[in-house]
């Protein structure tokens, strides 16, 4: 079992998350983070720390469409070990429903 980055993450990215990874398998975006599910070590530290709450263990029915997204841009973006500053309109976008179309695919800058 692993630990998913989902919807609510876009546009919020606080990376609180990142900070408390023992295993360091977080990947940047854009604007979204995503957890690399053949790293993620099940610890669960991460989940808690998430202000979007937008992580979750993979057997939650809401991470059916996100699963593959994790695991599709942590191959390609870059890894993250550290947190950096969020948007600064983050707490604007947190709760928002309908953000998926809003995804970047292009990498992180850290």
């Amino acid at each position: 079992m692993a630990y998913v980055v989902t919807e609510n993450c876009i546009k919020c990215k606080f990376q609180d998350c990142v900070e408390v990874c023992p295993v360091d398998c977080f990947y940047e975006g854009e604007n979204f983070l995503v957890i690399n599910p053949d790293e993620c070590i099940d610890c669960g530290v991460c989940e808690p720390e998430c202000p979007a709450e937008a992580i979750f263990p993979d057997s939650d029915p809401q991470t059916a469409d996100w699963t593959e997204t994790n695991r599709k841009f942590a191959s390609i973006w870059p890894n993250i070990t550290k947190k950096g500053d969020a948007p600064a309109d983050a707490q604007d976008w947190n709760g928002k429903p309908g953000k998926a179309s809003l995804l970047s695919d292009k990498p992180g800058q850290s």
